[in-house]
């Protein structure tokens, strides 16, 4: 039985834990999300959208679900899932997936992974896992027709279950406070920069949600 989508309507740090499960899907090669962090925009300086709209980020501020692509260290693209109302910035940046299918293709795009744990376990893995290139910017992730796709996981995910855990985003120098980085817990796939700093958060209940994450503790 196939899981509902989340709202991507609503802010990115509560649609981001929400994702976890989800399946992101490039042609025949598909994977499980198990990592994300949110990232929001002039209330986070940590944000691409912090300053506001430009020709690079436009894609944040698009209708929820745009697929939201950028490059970084001018080698390594980064796959993002905006969130929010269209014209008010926001995006899930999908950290790991949890290789499903398509893995020969995904070993031939990543010859570089010495395991399939190692395909799609980074950022700027996972797109080159999946093929996902800079021209995909700005497609439509629910569209059936679209060549990269977000597509329902199983019932009973992470969410559901509290099999999450939380700690602050990576590779930023702003907001470092903000426990907006979900993963789920044990994942073998899970990027291993920063595995350390993750904890068990109580979603939903008082220890770690993302309302409170929003007030205590968002880089796209």
């Amino acid at each position: 039985m196939s899981a509902a989508l989340p709202d991507l309507g609503r802010a990115a740090v509560d649609v981001a834990p929400q994702l976890l499960g989800h399946v992101l899907q490039a042609g025949r090669r598909s994977g499980v999300i198990v990592e994300v962090e949110a990232y929001g925009a002039a209330d986070d300086p940590a944000s691409h959208a912090f300053r506001g709209p430009t020709n690079r980020n436009r894609s944040m501020f698009g209708p929820p679900g745009t697929l939201y692509v950028y490059l970084i260290y001018g080698m390594h693209l980064c796959a993002n899932v905006a969130c929010g109302p269209e014209g008010e910035a926001g995006a899930v940046l999908v950290r790991a997936l949890a290789p499903l299918r398509g893995v020969d293709e995904m070993r031939a795009g990543r010859p570089a992974a010495r395991t399939d744990l190692d395909l799609c376990s980074g950022p700027g893995r996972l797109t080159a896992a999946l093929g996902i290139r800079r021209e995909h910017d700005g497609i439509d992730l629910l569209s059936r027709r679209a060549p990269v796709r977000l597509e329902p996981g199983s019932g009973g995910g992470p969410y559901d279950t509290g099999r999450i855990v939380l700690g602050p985003r990576v590779g930023i120098s702003k907001a470092v406070e903000r426990r907006w980085r979900f993963a789920i817990a044990g994942d073998p796939n899970v990027s291993r920069r920063q595995l350390g700093s993750l904890r068990h958060g109580l979603l939903g209940g008082t220890e770690a949600t993302p309302s409170t994450a929003r007030g205590s503790d968002r880089r796209t």
